[in-house]
């Protein structure tokens, strides 16, 4: 990707300005591009699939290889997955693949393509063979008649795509991380092909843990998922959850696919002992502790991580008081090498 041989640091889900007024130089761009129809991101700009040229013009700019988050299973709402077996809604979901790496072919530089988070762990939930669910890959895309009409043929889909349409792109695949699939995934993804990308996608928490401690209900948050485990992770290492815990996870992706691992959507609050509930920033201690353990992100098989709210309501840049810039700058100073 032309950056150097150290974790590389990015920021998603951010204006351009807002990263400009800081000064930042992140070596990842991402931003989301979501939905199936009309109000789809293929016609957020003109001509239809302009935004791809948009964000990677921005990325340019700030010397990052811009990263597109493909959200687009997600238009019926969260787990919904009648799409699948609706040939009108795939022939869509379809067309809008094709166009994405079509701009990308236009691009001609190295991009990051991160293929639908969440979803592969709703499918895996719904049918745990995922060669017996449904999905109209060859009826609705004539780019992959050669492939089943399954789970394994739509991921195997996505990766044909790519290779064929934009060969300088680079894609993966986001496991879930859902607890109750946490013995199961890795041989489901595995499965699907996940391990025939170029890296795989770590997740955290789509939210500050604040969010969620404070059950926090404005501005359609979201923040009322109980759970039983903490969703602020020890730090100290002591107790569980914990950030130990979650490099060995990943670390088992990490071999368990052969693939290196970015990190993404990492929440951006703001440490704290006590559990304020207060939005912007809302507490959270990933930022800070990822980015001053950067050698542990490697040696669990990193590459990268990006940084970025799951949400307008979540800390950000903008509302951190300076926190990223400043752990940015201290990383930056003395980098994690990559092997």
């Amino acid at each position: 990707m032309g950056k150097p041989k150290r974790l590389l640091v990015g920021l998603g889900s951010t204006p351009l300005a807002s990263i400009q007024a800081q000064g930042l130089r992140p070596d990842i761009y991402d931003q989301y591009i979501n939905r199936v129809g009309p109000d789809s991101w293929v016609s957020w700009n003109l001509p239809r699939g302009a935004y791809i040229g948009v964000v990677a013009k921005n990325a340019d700019a700030m010397g990052a290889v811009p990263m597109f988050t493909l959200y687009q299973m997600a238009t019926r709402g969260d787990g919904d997955l009648s799409g699948l077996s609706d040939p009108v809604f795939m022939r869509q979901y379809w067309d809008n693949v094709r166009l994405l790496f079509q701009q990308l072919r236009l691009y001609n530089k190295p991009a990051l393509v991160n293929f639908e988070p969440d979803f592969w762990g709703y499918a895996q939930r719904k049918q745990a063979d995922p060669t017996r669910l449904l999905v109209h890959v060859g009826v609705s895309n004539p780019d992959c008649g050669n492939l089943p009409s399954d789970m394994t043929g739509m991921a195997r889909c996505l990766l044909q795509m790519a290779r064929a349409q934009a060969p300088k792109a680079m894609v993966g695949f986001p496991p879930s991380g859902f607890p109750d699939l946490a013995s199961t995934e890795l041989a489901y993804m595995r499965h699907i092909g996940a391990g025939f990308a170029d890296f795989a996608v770590m997740q955290t928490l789509d939210r500050d843990a604040g969010c969620f401690e404070a059950l926090y209900t404005a501005d359609n948050a979201l923040c009322t998922r109980r759970s039983k485990v903490a969703y602020y992770w020890d730090e100290t290492n002591l107790t569980s959850p914990n950030f130990n815990e979650h490099f060995a996870m990943a670390r088992r992706y990490f071999e368990g696919l052969q693939l290196p691992l970015l990190w993404w959507q990492t929440p951006q609050g703001q440490p704290s002992t006590k559990q304020v509930g207060k939005a912007a920033p809302f507490r959270d201690n990933r930022t800070q502790y990822f980015l001053t353990h950067a050698a542990q992100m490697v040696a669990a098989g990193g590459f990268g991580v990006v940084f970025s709210p799951g949400h307008t309501s979540q800390t950000t840049i903008d509302s951190d008081g300076g926190q990223f810039k400043r752990l940015a700058t201290q990383y930056l100073s003395q980098p994690a090498a990559l092997p």
